[in-house]
């Protein structure tokens, strides 16, 4: 029995990769252990977005090096893998195989050249590559990832991702409601779509407002969860689909990056800050409680104060529920390299603290006013804190629950009793079907 040990860094679409290797690993044989030490082979599989994820994995790379044995493979697999490609293999020396996001089906045919002594990468793009035939190995639960979508046409000057992903492609959505339709006959109850930008979806027949109709009306599936949207492809078909399939939560990630026109043009973000506004106030008309969470970025280069204090502003205006704040980190590859230097490092670092004061500060004003009120939630892991449970509401709020471990993927309806700024303290006043069994 042949061993494979896999680590994981990154977004959602990564989460979902590895559940994909698990797949192409089980049909050779291979079980999944949760040590390296023994394994036969170990991947680590990575995120490129920012230098200190990189940082992080080539640290780590040192250290499971330690736990290769005389046959044991080494593998880095993902984004980082694509974007630096046969150079990890001189800059890490013990790594034996280095595959991007397009080369998982290869991975078996790659372990066995790696073993027979040929250290081998594969970076190339697949732009037919979508893994139909590879079944997902997933943990049984109440809630799953999905992709829907692979690669991405934007090319926003920061992001990497268009270069380690490749072009935009879509699955055909009859078979992402066959895999959904499977969870739902497996217990899943809410899954989440994947896509770098997902609303953009497009089978060449289906656009995203019939993806969300027809995965909303698969039986057994009570919730449905999207990330990450752009905003200017919020038509109004998938707005309509929004607010009137039922399944379709009331919460959207909105990523606006920045407040200022100036550096969203710099960004090559395809709206400005009117238009953004515009889309969050037509979500708002078409899905009255809907709440909204959001990326930015600070210190980008050329940003002026005047400019940060335009995202500061749009903060407010957009009323976000939730924000995740991030300095700008120069990637080789992207067209931002041939922007102006970045701002200082110590002013991004204290625009970043005070964007953070104002998001957390703008969350807890807003929590506070929801405390009283009765919400559903799906009862979803164990909390940091060991007597509480995590439940999730549709809006996205976390609520921590006195319950036992056997109610992990109930739905409650729960009061919310109080909130730390970020979490919810909660009470179950109804429980409801409990979905696991």
């Amino acid at each position: 029995m042949k061993r494979l040990y896999v680590e994981t860094y990154g977004c959602q679409m990564n989460v979902a990769d590895t559940e994909l290797l698990l797949g192409v690993f089980g049909r050779e044989g291979y079980v999944q252990v949760d040590s390296p030490a023994g394994a036969d082979v170990l991947l680590v599989n990575t995120c490129a977005v920012r230098d200190n994820a990189e940082q992080r994995i080539i640290g780590r790379l040192g250290e499971l090096q330690h736990h290769k044995g005389p046959t044991s493979v080494l593998g880095v697999v993902g984004c980082m893998a694509q974007r630096l490609g046969a150079r990890l293999l001189e800059q890490v020396p013990r790594v034996d195989i280095v595959a991007g996001p397009d080369a998982y089906r290869n991975l078996a045919a790659l372990v066995a050249q790696a073993a027979a002594g040929t250290r081998v990468a594969d970076t190339e793009f697949r732009s037919w590559e979508h893994y139909e035939d590879v079944p997902p190995v997933r943990e049984r639960g109440a809630t799953a990832f999905v992709t829907v979508q692979r690669g991405c046409d934007y090319k926003c000057t920061f992001c990497i991702v268009p270069y380690t992903r490749g072009p935009e492609r879509s699955r055909i959505m009859e078979e992402v409601v066959r895999e959904v339709r499977m969870l739902a006959a497996g217990g899943t109850t809410e899954v989440t779509l994947l896509g770098q930008t997902v609303n953009s979806y497009h089978d060449g027949e289906h656009d995203f407002a019939d993806l969300l109709r027809a995965v909303g009306e698969v039986d057994g599936i009570r919730r449905v969860r999207f990330t990450s949207p752009y905003p200017t492809d919020f038509t109004d078909r998938v707005i309509e689909a929004m607010a009137t399939v039922p399944a379709v939560c009331e919460h959207v990630h909105l990523p606006v990056q920045s407040g200022s026109n100036a550096v969203l043009r710099r960004m090559l973000r395809r709206y400005s800050r009117e238009q953004y506004l515009e889309v969050v106030d037509r979500l708002r008309r078409a899905i009255p409680d809907i709440t909204f969470s959001t990326d930015i970025i600070v210190g980008f280069p050329g940003e002026t104060e005047a400019q940060f204090q335009e995202t500061l502003t749009l903060v407010e205006e957009a009323a976000f529920d939730d924000a995740y704040t991030f300095k700008y980190s120069l990637r080789e590859g992207t067209p931002a390299v041939r922007l102006p230097a970045p701002v200082d490092e110590a002013v991004a670092a204290e625009r970043l603290e005070r964007l953070i004061e104002v998001v957390r500060a703008q969350a807890r004003r807003k929590h506070l006013g929801r405390v009283g009120r009765t919400m559903e939630a799906l009862v979803e892991r164990p909390a940091k804190r060991g007597e509480f449970l995590l439940g999730r509401t549709r809006t996205n709020l976390l609520v921590l629950l006195e319950l036992a471990p056997s109610a992990i993927g109930e739905y409650h309806e729960v009061l919310l009793t109080g909130t730390t700024g970020s979490t919810f303290t909660g009470q179950v006043v109804r429980s409801q079907l409990a979905v696991l069994t």
